[in-house]
């Protein structure tokens, strides 16, 4: 039982990235304005990095691939994401999307210190 928990865990975590890096691939223009609105200095690669990080980690981490490694990718983009682009704390919103941010990296670190469970196509 403790392998199906542990995979449905896995869905839940990554639907939010999978759902977000596919918006962020089928509407490029959108993104970049504004990751340029938060003075990225690179807003274009900092696009396909969020891509990268969001769709592909995201599946990686439903699939069971790699995932210590992926979790910790995420648990650092979580991090960075939360003090880059949602840290106006005057803002009750940007308070809550801040504290969700920490919250799905903490859930990152659970998959790095335990793994994903039974059903993953690498070892974990």
């Amino acid at each position: 039982m403790n392998s199906v928990v542990a995979l449905v865990g896995r869905a839940l975590m990554c639907a939010i990235f999978i759902e977000s890096g596919l918006g962020k691939l089928l509407s490029p223009a959108a993104t970049i304005g504004y990751m340029s609105s938060l003075n990225l200095p690179v807003p274009t690669a900092a696009y396909i990095v969020a891509v990268i990080v969001e769709f592909g980690g995201g599946i990686a981490i439903l699939l069971g691939f790699q995932i210590r490694i992926v979790a910790t990718i995420l648990a650092v983009f979580c991090i960075a994401t939360a003090l880059i682009a949602h840290n106006d704390m005057a803002s009750r919103a940007q308070e809550i999307q801040f504290m969700k941010n920490l919250c799905m990296a903490g859930g990152f670190l659970q998959l790095l210190a335990w793994g994903g469970g039974r059903y993953t196509v690498t070892k974990n």
